[in-house]
């Protein structure tokens, strides 16, 4: 046997390494490719699938006929296995009686947790979140749908029959980009087209019964919440295998039983922090609509400022999620009042808040408090509580920031062309005054404003000039 060098091992290593590096970015360049041409594909199965319906519809660009592309949807496919099996022997409209029973309640499970009703083909059932409507929280919602969905065919079970059962439930779950056909004109409903229903429905058919699969996407989304193991990888056609993962059980936290299939309030809170990206998209796509085109400084970077200072600040200052949540929600709506009056706006940045929480969840106990922590940024601050205190502070938060002068300039362009600030002498007087009467609530904002805020008063006295 040739005995090798280390110095010959360690160049055939390098070798190896740096092939292994090219085949690696080849993988990704081939991937890349894959997934445009899948892209590609879709799009023009969309156009041909539209042009198709417009044509038959009689009339370009109708709704009948019509296909939308969602990039962040969530589909399940669930199998109730059962029927096929005991058919024989027993009562068949009996058994139609109870899957129509069993049905209605997925409806009710699945409406509840804002899925959109696809369609049911004999036993099986498919549904979609993220459709029509753009919503980050559809992978949670549609593994929670699953588990209550599961949970109520036990108890369903158990009530029926003293011993066996007929009904089992498999479920598969996919999160992705779905083409849709949308179909009627009053009401609206949707055909999923494509390979997502055959793919979904495949999952559904490796899981075994009571299981929940899910794929890599809705476990990566959904993961935080929910107990969840590999299963393994499904061949998917023209692409790569699909990594599969089972769904035990909610994560205790966020369980109120036992088996992990109830959830808790804590649960809740976390569902509503991933609500909130998508209202507080919708919010700065209003605002910046909305809002008159001479606020330079009350605009939509002011607003998300506020949102992220009053983040911080209330993870310092020991928050639990439930009051980041209520903090986050009212500094994002503290400013909306602007787009009604300028004037008296806090007051009506309340009332649209009051308009837009509950299609959000929002309870009535949590919209109340909101809409108290934005009346406490009314001017002069006095806040009664520390997330009244959290969000003054953060709506003040310029004053001891490095860019304090350049933020205060667009403070004053706005007042003085809605004729509220006279001079420049006479702004940075008052800008003095203000100052030097101003507290932050918060240690942590002292701690980290305080000492910047006084050289401001500084610098802005240097600009004085005395006449």
């Amino acid at each position: 046997m040739t005995k090798i060098s280390s110095d010959e091992l360690l160049k055939r290593i390098a070798r190896l390494a740096k092939h292994n590096r090219e085949l690696e970015e080849l993988v990704k360049k081939l991937e890349k490719q894959n997934t445009d041409l899948l892209a590609d594909n879709e799009k023009l199965k969309s156009l041909n699938t539209g042009i198709a319906g417009s044509v038959k519809s009689g009339k370009q660009g109708g709704k009948k006929g019509s296909t939308s592309r969602f990039d962040m949807a969530t589909v399940m496919f669930a199998g109730i296995g059962g029927f096929s099996r005991h058919v024989e022997g027993m009562d068949t409209s009996a058994l139609m009686d109870e899957l129509d029973e069993i049905m209605c309640q997925f409806d009710a499970i699945t409406s509840r947790r804002g899925m959109e009703k696809i369609k049911t083909l004999g036993d099986n059932y498919l549904c979609a979140g993220g459709i029509p409507d753009k919503n980050m929280a559809s992978p949670v919602e549609a593994v929670m749908a699953a588990i209550e969905m599961c949970s109520f065919l036990d108890r369903y079970e158990a009530e029926k029959r003293s011993s066996g059962r007929i009904w089992e439930l498999r479920t598969g779950i996919y999160t992705g980009t779905v083409t849709a056909a949308v179909l009627g004109k009053r009401k609206l409903s949707y055909d999923l087209r494509g390979d997502t229903v055959n793919t979904v429905s495949r999952m559904a058919a490796v899981a075994g019964g009571g299981e929940i699969l899910v794929s890599a996407a809705t476990c990566e989304l959904a993961g935080e919440l929910f107990d969840c193991e590999y299963f393994g990888r499904l061949p998917v056609k023209y692409s790569d295998s699909l990594q599969l993962f089972r769904v035990r059980r909610l994560r205790p936290e966020y369980s109120s039983d036992e088996h992990g299939t109830a959830a808790s309030g804590a649960f809740g809170t976390k569902l509503a922090l991933i609500r909130f990206t998508d209202m507080q998209e919708m919010m700065l796509d209003r605002l910046e609509r909305e809002l008159p085109a001479g606020l330079q400084y009350h605009n939509v970077k002011h607003t998300v400022d506020v949102v992220t200072e009053t983040e911080l600040i209330g993870w310092s200052e020991g928050c639990t999620d439930e009051e980041l949540l209520l903090l986050k929600t009212a500094a994002l709506f503290h400013d909306a009042g602007h787009t009604v009056s300028y004037d008296n706006h806090e007051y009506h940045s309340t009332q649209i808040a009051r308009q837009v929480l509950p299609s959000y969840g929002y309870t009535a106990a949590q919209t109340d408090r909101i809409c108290s922590i934005i009346m406490a940024t009314q001017l002069p601050p006095h806040p009664a509580n520390l997330l009244e205190r959290i969000i003054c502070d953060s709506d003040l938060d310029y004053l001891g920031r490095s860019d304090f002068i350049p933020v205060s300039n667009t403070l004053y362009e706005e007042l003085k062309a809605l004729g509220k600030a006279g001079s420049l002498n006479d702004w940075n007087r008052m800008q003095v005054r203000f100052i030097t009467g101003h507290q932050y609530f918060t240690a942590t904002a002292r701690h980290l404003r305080e000492v910047n805020k006084q050289q401001q008063i500084e610098r802005i006295r240097s600009l004085i000039t005395d006449i």
